[in-house]
């Protein structure tokens, strides 16, 4: 990103239903005195959140549990604004747990970042990037911060260590190719390298989840949310137009959105066109876990479909 603007989200963002909310402090919330500069935000203590981005900036990462680029990304960035010692705040959004956020930020697909100056959204970065990319804009954050007088700093224990990070064991040759592929936003070569992974040893569940992973983010990439709900409203039985708004849904984290609109669809087509849209149904249960109570709903109606 080579610029931005405290203006470049308006209208695609809106979070006017939050800035009323009760400035009840979240859980490790920043407050007067010594804080935390990473805290979690919710659909109920934003209100807060929006408030302090009048002081000092705030980066707000939209994440999801089940998301691996996510895992990436998200350590990084809390790294970089530990560094800066309070001149930001970090407050992270998991979509599942706060859907009326992630609706709020319009998250076509995750990670996200999104910045707020006093108030207003500053668009960052969608996907993992590499860490000096989140340095420098970080740093164009700051600077763009100043030009809206928004110049405080929290304060924060310079003698408390930040929390630590158990070391990873290194990851498998070709998952380790996978991962730099996705930072590079390479995800073809990626799902090259999760496919070889699952030739060497089909039964990689790291693999398995990567793949899926890796192949939502590059059929999602490119779309056009409003042009995808169009054409999937004009054709309601074409079954490439409900896909492209189901990997949507998903991606932003609209879970339940995305398992209903296969489901109907699945309900509603002849029999021997019906194996595409199951396929597809099982590939996205695999991403968000077979113990999520909304995969086991969703399993149940596939289920009483087929039978």
């Amino acid at each position: 990103m080579s610029e931005i603007s405290p203006t470049a989200l308006r209208g695609a963002v809106d979070l006017s239903t939050l800035r009323n909310r009760p400035a009840a402090p979240p859980e490790g919330a920043p407050a007067p005195g010594v804080v935390d500069v990473v805290v979690d935000a919710t659909d109920e203590t934003f209100g807060q959140i929006l408030e302090l981005s009048r002081t000092v900036p705030v980066v707000v990462d939209l994440w999801a549990e089940w998301c691996g680029p996510c895992k990436q990304l998200s350590p990084i960035i809390e790294k970089v604004t530990r560094e800066l010692g309070g001149r930001v705040l970090l407050a992270k959004v998991d979509v599942d747990a706060n859907p009326q956020l992630a609706q709020s930020f319009r998250a076509q697909s995750i990670p996200m970042v999104v910045a707020l100056i006093a108030g207003q959204p500053v668009p960052m970065f969608t996907g993992a990037v590499p860490e000096q990319q989140v340095r420098d804009v970080f740093a164009q954050l700051l600077q763009v911060a100043a030009q809206n007088g928004v110049t405080g700093s929290l304060a924060v224990d310079a003698d408390a260590e930040a929390p630590s990070t158990p070391e990873e064991p290194e990851l498998p040759p070709l998952h380790a190719e996978a991962f730099a592929a996705i930072e590079a936003g390479d995800y073809t070569a990626a799902i090259r390298a999760y496919e070889k992974a699952l030739a060497e040893n089909p039964r990689d569940e790291e693999a398995i989840a990567g793949l899926g992973q890796v192949s939502l983010l590059d059929r999602v990439q490119g779309l056009d949310l409003q042009a995808a709900r169009a054409a999937a409203a004009e054709g309601p039985l074409d079954v490439q137009a409900q896909f492209d708004v189901a990997d949507l849904d998903l991606a932003g984290g609209h879970v339940d959105d995305a398992f209903s609109r296969l489901l109907d669809l699945f309900a509603q087509l002849p029999s021997d066109q019906r194996t595409p849209v199951r396929e597809r149904l099982i590939e996205l249960f695999g991403l968000i876990g077979t113990g999520d109570p909304r995969v086991v709903a969703a399993r149940n109606r596939l289920s009483s479909l087929l039978f």
